[in-house]
């Protein structure tokens, strides 16, 4: 069942000159999950943070840290993830040789796991893994780069998953980054998603801004 929208700002699109405000900021302006891209120039073409950032941050809110892992490989950075201080921690069928082994050890840690499909990773990849999965991430962009357009094709991909979570009759996060902003968030809601990962449009015009771009992009107008 479709859960209340939560939006999750990405700290991607922030001043990284004052991370730490920022966090408190859209905190404050109401912000249900705060998101962590982390990316390696590796396995996508940019390099952000690592789990000392995530640390440094830990203490600016008391909201879910939402780690979006874009790594690889992936197993060994888990737990230094988990000991920074992530609560949601989310990877790539792509980034390691066994999903469930990598699933399997996020549990082990306490945390919850999700996993992120990519715009051309099919629904496939995850038939075995749902079930323990607590989030599901759809890239409605090719992951790397903040600031790029949705990819519409995804819509299609979100209705299915819908339906595929429903069927299950679990609490499963159904999560959508990319492109995301008050002109088509009704639209990505609609299809069936429930987490809504909105860099640009929550940190655009300054603090005193993210309250109503929080407000817009929920309300998806």
């Amino acid at each position: 069942m479709q859960q209340p929208t939560k939006i999750a700002p990405s700290i991607l699109s922030a001043d990284f000159a004052k991370l730490g405000e920022e966090v408190r900021a859209v905190d404050v302006a109401g912000a249900d999950y705060i998101h962590v891209d982390v990316m390696d120039g590796h396995f996508v073409p940019n390099l952000t943070i690592g789990p000392a950032v995530v640390k440094a941050l830990r203490a600016h809110s008391a909201k879910p840290f939402d780690v979006h892992l874009m790594i690889s490989p992936i197993d060994v950075f888990v737990p230094q993830f988990a000991e920074a201080g992530a609560d949601i921690i989310t990877v790539h069928p792509e980034a390691g040789a066994h999903l469930h082994r990598t699933i399997q050890l996020i549990k082990s840690l306490g945390k919850k796991a999700g996993v992120a499909l990519n715009p051309a990773t099919p629904l496939g990849a995850i038939d075995y893994v749902l079930p323990d999965l607590d989030l599901v991430l759809v890239m409605s962009v090719n992951p790397g780069f903040g600031g790029q357009s949705f990819i519409a094709s995804q819509l299609e991909k979100i209705r299915l998953l819908r339906q595929r979570i429903d069927k299950l009759g679990k609490k499963i996060d159904l999560e959508v980054d990319g492109g995301i902003n008050a002109d088509n968030a009704a639209e990505v809601i609609k299809a069936g998603a429930d987490v809504l990962v909105a860099g640009t449009a929550t940190f655009q015009g300054g603090p005193n801004a993210y309250a109503d771009n929080i407000r817009r992009v929920r309300g998806g107008h």
